[in-house]
């Protein structure tokens, strides 16, 4: 039953970009010289991204469906969806939200006066993508690293989320690190310990770092991560605009705890892939060494009617930590929803489980943490 982004309405033709599939300055394939950043240096930063569940500055978020790409209908479900996850984070920590200008009136009036509103161009509302991935070093230099964001592969319009990740860096006051590889923040998981979760079918496809081996994308991401050891799942490519990202299938919920989702319909193209993720995840170790113990998160048996469809997005995998607080998807299945929200608090006991209708985002194939990106303290 779970699918993901479905291939939206706006197509390639549309922007007046131009789409590339490959890096942004230079391909990684057999050349690691283009691993560098600024070239050699005798003691660089050891970069680290931090777990999720560590304490944040703030949440990033955009504002940003729009009725070409969403139609008139799921435009206002999920503006009103984007609005709801905004003011629950908020509840919690600073909520930095981008618009557009045009927008501005709208977001203020549906958000409060508890989000703080940016104006900046924006394309989509999927930060989680856009946005930069911030890490930083055990002294706190602190930085966020633009992945090159490139329309998922070139499937959308992207002109604008293009700057996102440069833009949210600058204005949280950090450097920017720049990289060759072209990934999206939903495409990786890591435990902040070293161990990093990614999709095989998303990093590894041509539409993104052709010709890039295993083996040099670890290394950079060694470099700007402090990844050491990486779980590759397999993903599935060409079935949704992500080609297959790693926060629907399995996330962390602490060092040496994996969260995985499972799709129960064996109609759904998922099916097996999410069996075989899960056969992979329970005999794969973590940096430290320690076999993952995994804890399934099965999707709901149905959904509400108001925005179901092929493209619906019904996974509870998708849920964002932020601090003193779990925000994650209900779907109107009781007996599902009611499981979900007593795993998380298993999962997460010092945390506030909140659980949000967010049908129109998932309606377009997304979820709550797709709409978010957080910024560590």
């Amino acid at each position: 039953m779970q699918t993901r982004r479905g291939f939206l309405k706006r197509g390639l033709a549309a922007s007046g970009a131009t789409f590339f599939a490959g890096a942004a300055s230079g391909s990684l394939a057999g050349n690691a010289n283009a691993l560098t950043l600024g070239g050699s240096s005798a003691k660089a930063p050891e970069w680290i991204m931090p777990d999720e569940g560590e304490r944040h500055a703030a949440t990033w978020m955009a504002f940003g469906p729009s009725e070409e790409i969403w139609g008139r209908r799921l435009q206002r479900a999920t503006r009103e969806g984007v609005a709801v996850i905004a003011k629950a984070i908020g509840s919690f920590e600073p909520v930095n939200m981008l618009v557009r200008e045009a927008d501005y009136d709208v977001a203020r009036r549906m958000c409060g006066d508890s989000v703080n509103l940016i104006v900046q161009p924006i394309d989509d509302l999927w930060i989680r993508d856009t946005g930069p991935v911030f890490v930083r070093t055990r002294s706190g230099e602190k930085a966020g690293v633009n992945f090159n964001f490139n329309g998922w592969g070139g499937k959308q319009a992207h002109a604008d989320d293009a700057k996102v990740a440069d833009f949210v860096t600058q204005k949280a006051g950090e450097r920017v690190l720049r990289t060759s590889l072209v990934l999206e923040g939903g495409g990786i998981e890591v435990d902040g310990e070293g161990t990093a979760i990614i999709t095989q079918s998303c990093v590894l496809n041509r539409n993104r770092n052709p010709g890039v081996s295993k083996a040099a994308c670890e290394t950079e991401l060694k470099r700007l991560l402090g990844v050491r050891k990486v779980v590759w799942l397999p993903g599935i490519a060409g079935k949704d605009i992500t080609d297959g990202h790693t926060d629907f299938y399995a996330r962390f919920a602490q060092p040496g705890v994996v969260v995985a989702h499972l799709d129960n319909d064996t109609s759904s193209h998922d099916h097996a892939v999410t069996v075989r993720h899960l056969d992979i995840l329970r005999r794969a170790t973590d940096a430290a060494g320690r076999k993952l113990q995994v804890v399934v998160l099965p999707g709901p048996n149905h959904v509400r009617s108001a925005y179901a469809s092929d493209a619906f997005a019904a996974g509870y995998i998708n849920f964002y930590v932020c601090n003193g607080a779990v925000i994650a998807p209900q779907f109107g299945d009781t007996q599902t929803d009611r499981s979900t929200r007593d795993k998380l608090r298993d999962l997460f006991p010092k945390r506030e489980i909140v659980q949000l209708n967010i049908d129109g985002i998932a309606g377009g194939g997304g979820g709550i943490h797709c709409t978010t990106q957080q910024q560590p303290v």
